[in-house]
């Protein structure tokens, strides 16, 4: 698969200049009433807002505590095309907080501007009208709403982030859910601090400029009862001065196949990786795995935790392993017992939060890093190698494979090691066998956190195969009617999606599902689930159909309702991959006697259809003989994963696929 490029260039590198002068015409509560037309071949009927400009820049201060603050400002312009634009006007900032400290925002200012009768009429958003919630453990997020919003309104906001965490110089997201006319990024960044920066996406700059320049800050530090200043303390860097620009900007939308499009969007993030004084030794910031699994065995909510003697495991682990003979019996016992006792309060996490193992185990709950850190633990007291496995979920977004960015990752896994094979387990999904993990975490590059060996592995959905076997087969009856039985086994992801659909809903109302896209000439019976509760293996569905056959000429659909029915790629074209979670193998065969009574008047052809020479293939191989109809048809793809230049050509060959499987034998009547 071709994946978004993550392209890592120290800030202090030179880049190419082009149309450098060129600016935005967007002033900040500058508008006319020729700015309410807008003219682009971005905007199509699915358009719903157009960002005019979003304009941002990030530079560095001297401030009152004897160090740096980052100053991020920021000017967006949007227009609302219509009722479903709405959402644009809905703000929210999130802000970094770490105990007592806070980012701080700073001037907030929104406009809203209607054109009545030719003249501009402009509400104004008042503070009080700005609300503040407590989003995550170091996240405060600022939202608002603009007023007066309608079809045909324009937007703008402007604000000032202040931020004493040099670590978290803001990004940038060139491209979003809206199409964007101007989008621009200006950062300033002086010699002291090394960044390194990840860029993604597939959009061209249209400018990129880079500048060294000869810069002053003044540093102050407060002190005493009356916060009296010190001397200003004044030095001098050399600043470099990053202009990125990019005009014409198509929206992303969320398409199927798509892990999340925050892995396509074109954007920019930044990582501190070094201070760098004059007279002072380089520090390091980004480090390395080994460093950061050091660092993370000393945390009390985690390393330490699942390292502990955890005594009072002793007589629970020697219950739970009782039969067991060696050492994957016990860490299968274990898992089972953890995954079927355990409710999992959130799937996401990487830390214990306010509850220590003893208290998780004794209220038999926990988030999914909870609950998978007490299964290490508790893997560990019977003496099996095992550690936690930090990854990222499909929807979080891709991680870098080599640079420990901890803020990518949202998912603790466990791994147990044994001499001749190594077991991924999550136990906080009751659903899950042992040693099979969620699709959501088929995302790639994992790391197991072992501060003697640290070590990453390859979760990745091209690995992952996932089969489904249906048999079909009809006879006539002595009673006269003509019946048939279909049994469907499915592979372990749709049997593990078919387990989850079922705690909600009975298996009834999956034979009613059925014979209602079956239709009412075909009557489902003696409907049945076999293996359901044995967590380790597939299910087989199992059903009877039955036919009273009367009309002179049938049209019969060889499928029996397993065809697919609609094409999951809609769009003309797509500007990102395609992500499939796992490879697909169906095989659907069909062995029918024909009605008494009735002659085949028509059987579809056969035909095998290949994408890419050998990356997919459907076959479709039907015939007949003096007595029965067989049909044999299958659909493989060799691979998850798709550029998006296979687009097209995978969106015809489902639709081939969707054809062909509509095709319908023809039965008459024989006289």
């Amino acid at each position: 698969m071709r994946k978004p490029v993550f392209i890592l260039v120290v800030l202090c590198l030179a880049t190419f200049l082009v149309n450098a002068q060129e600016k935005s015409n967007v002033k900040f509560g500058k508008i006319e009433p020729k700015d309410f037309d807008i003219q682009s071949a971005l905007i199509d009927s699915s358009t719903n807002a157009i960002v005019i400009a979003d304009i941002g820049s990030t530079y560095f201060e001297g401030n009152t505590k004897g160090w740096f603050s980052l100053v991020f400002k920021r000017i967006k312009r949007i227009k609302i095309l219509n009722e479903k634009g709405f959402e644009a006007a809905n703000i929210s900032i999130d802000l970094y907080s770490s105990g007592t400290d806070a980012e701080k925002l700073d001037d907030i200012k929104a406009y809203t501007y209607n054109l009545e009768n030719g003249q501009i009429i402009t509400s104004k958003l008042e503070s009080k009208n700005i609300f503040e919630e407590k989003h995550l453990k170091t996240t405060i997020r600022k939202k608002f709403t603009f007023p007066s919003i309608k079809a045909g309104s324009i937007i703008e906001f402007s604000y000032t982030l202040r931020s004493d965490f040099l670590f978290n110089l803001q990004p940038w997201a060139f491209q979003g859910e809206y199409p964007c006319l101007w989008s621009e990024y200006e950062t300033n960044i002086p010699d002291f601090f090394g960044y390194v920066f990840l860029s993604q996406g597939y959009q061209q700059f249209h400018i990129r400029q880079t500048n060294d320049r000869n810069d002053n800050f003044t540093i102050r530090q407060m002190s005493g009862a009356t916060m009296s200043s010190s001397e200003p303390i004044r030095i001098s860097s050399i600043t470099h001065d990053t202009r990125l620009v990019m005009k014409d900007v198509p929206a992303l939308k969320e398409e199927p196949f798509t892990t999340t499009v925050s892995n396509h969007i074109a954007k920019i993030e930044y990582q501190l990786s070094q201070f760098r004084f004059p007279n002072q030794p380089i520090q390091e910031f980004m480090g390395d795995w080994k460093k950061v699994g050091d660092a993370l065995a000393k945390r009390e909510n985690f390393g330490l935790a699942i390292n502990a003697n955890n005594g009072f495991l002793d007589d629970e682990i020697t219950l739970i392993t009782k039969g067991a003979k060696t050492k994957e019996e016990k860490c299968i016992k274990i898992y089972e017992f953890v995954r079927d006792n355990f409710t999992c309060t959130r799937f996401s996490g990487m830390y214990l939060e306010d509850k220590s193992l003893k208290e998780i185990f004794k209220k038999r709950s926990g988030t999914t890093a909870e609950i998978n850190l007490l299964l290490v633990a508790m893997l560990k007291h019977a003496s099996i190698e095992a550690n936690p496995v930090f990854l990222s979920l499909r929807n979080r977004g891709v991680v870098h494979s080599i640079y420990p960015l901890l803020d990518r990752f949202n998912y603790v896994i466990a791994l147990a090691q044994f001499d001749s094979s190594n077991v991924l387990l999550d136990a906080s999904r009751k659903m899950l066998g042992y040693g099979k993990l969620d699709p959501s975490c088929n995302n790639g590059t994992a790391w197991v956190i072992d501060n003697k060996n640290p070590f990453s592995i390859n979760i990745s959905s091209d690995v992952m195969i996932d089969s489904r076997n249906t048999f079909v087969l009809f006879s006539n009856e002595e009673n006269g009617k003509y019946e048939g039985t279909v049994k469907s086994t499915f592979g372990y992801y749709e049997s593990y999606g078919y387990r989850d659909k079922l705690t909600d809903t009975k298996p009834e109302s999956h034979q009613k599902i059925l014979a209602r896209d079956l239709g009412t000439d075909w009557e489902v019976s003696n409907f049945s689930i076999d293996s359901l509760q044995l967590k380790e293996y597939p299910i087989s569905v199992k059903y009877d159909l039955t036919h009273n056959l009367s009309e002179d000429i049938i049209y019969l659909n060889p499928m029996f309702g397993e065809e697919i029915k609609k094409n999951p790629f809609v769009a003309a074209e797509r500007n990102y991959p395609i992500e499939m979670p796992y490879r697909q193998n169906e095989i659907f065969v069909l062995d029918m006697e024909i009605p008494k009574g009735y002659a085949v008047e028509e059987i579809p052809k056969s035909v095998r259809h290949m994408l890419n020479a050998d990356e997919a293939m459907f076959e479709y191989i039907c015939v007949k003989s003096a007595q029965r109809v067989q049909l044999r048809c299958r659909i493989v793809f060799n691979k998850a994963n798709f550029p998006k230049e296979d687009y097209a050509s995978l969106r015809e060959f489902y639709s081939f696929i969707i054809k062909k499987q509509g095709e319908q034998i023809v039965l008459k009547k024989s006289n």
